[in-house]
């Protein structure tokens, strides 16, 4: 299995022969709603779009999960798999094989590969959006996926799971409560899922973030610390904390990779 990292959310996962880009912010700036005022994430320069993807996997509707204006620029005949408010985004684009994952439901590409939605994050009052546990058929090697660090109980039952991908650091804004939950929240599902690796998601990279919402929120939490925590509970999960834009074999043993 293979990973990029492209900074934020934007992952590009390459497992049983298959490219999987999700989440992609790639060009131009990160705004909500057309308020530059209130939230803008920029970077110095594009990141190039992937070549040859076979899947676009996106887990929310938001802009930094489903970004317009990198969405635009992707081939719109390239299968995405996406939670429903998240599909609407990519429909209104476009694209023209759209396969919309409700809580509980399965797609499978090619035989080879099984995309299941979880529960994930809350939007708003009456939203909840999806994560994702993605698993290599012919070996059994699986990776789950939640960039908000909600995690659904439902997850326990696939126990164990080979990769997490899930934030270290809590985001809290003023006067609401978190937005982001991580260090204690990542404790947890590590000691549920005995992942081999977790990786952090949704902070960092080569992004700055400004606008008046940067101001009500407070960040707390890094990856070296949440490694010291692992080792406090005698937890061997390893944490990687990867470059923004390198492709990286991930060290897994055999120890999953039977179904």
């Amino acid at each position: 299995m293979f990973l990029t990292w492209f900074d934020s959310n934007s992952w590009l996962l390459e497992i049983g022969g298959k490219r999987i880009l999700i989440d992609p912010w790639l060009v131009d700036s990160l705004i909500f709603s057309n308020l530059d005022w209130f939230f803008k994430g920029s970077r110095s320069q594009n990141r190039p779009i992937p070549e040859n993807i076979d899947l676009i996997v996106l887990s929310q509707g938001l802009e930094d999960h489903a970004h317009p204006p990198t969405l635009k620029q992707i081939d719109h005949n390239i299968k995405v798999v996406a939670s429903p408010n998240a599909a609407k985004v990519v429909e209104q684009l476009g694209y023209t094989q759209v396969t919309t994952l409700a809580h509980g439901e399965s797609f499978t590409l090619n035989n080879q590969i099984e995309i299941k939605a979880l529960p994930g994050s809350p939007i708003g009052p009456t939203l909840v959006e999806n994560s994702y546990l993605i698993k290599e058929l012919p070996t059994g090697l699986s990776l789950y996926y939640e960039p908000h660090g909600y995690h659904s109980p439902e997850v326990k039952q696939a126990a164990p799971i080979d990769v997490v991908i899930t934030p270290f650091v809590d985001m809290t804004l003023l006067l609401l409560g978190p937005i982001i939950k991580g260090k204690n929240s990542a404790l947890e599902i590590v000691k549920s899922l005995k992942p081999q690796v977790i990786l952090p998601t949704a902070a960092g990279g080569d992004v700055i973030f400004e606008g008046l919402l940067m101001k009500l929120i407070q960040t707390k939490g890094t990856a070296a610390e949440f490694s010291s925590l692992l080792e406090k509970n005698n937890l061997s999960t390893q944490v990687i904390q990867p470059t923004p834009g390198d492709r990286f074999e991930l060290p897994l043993e055999k120890r999953a990779l039977v179904i």
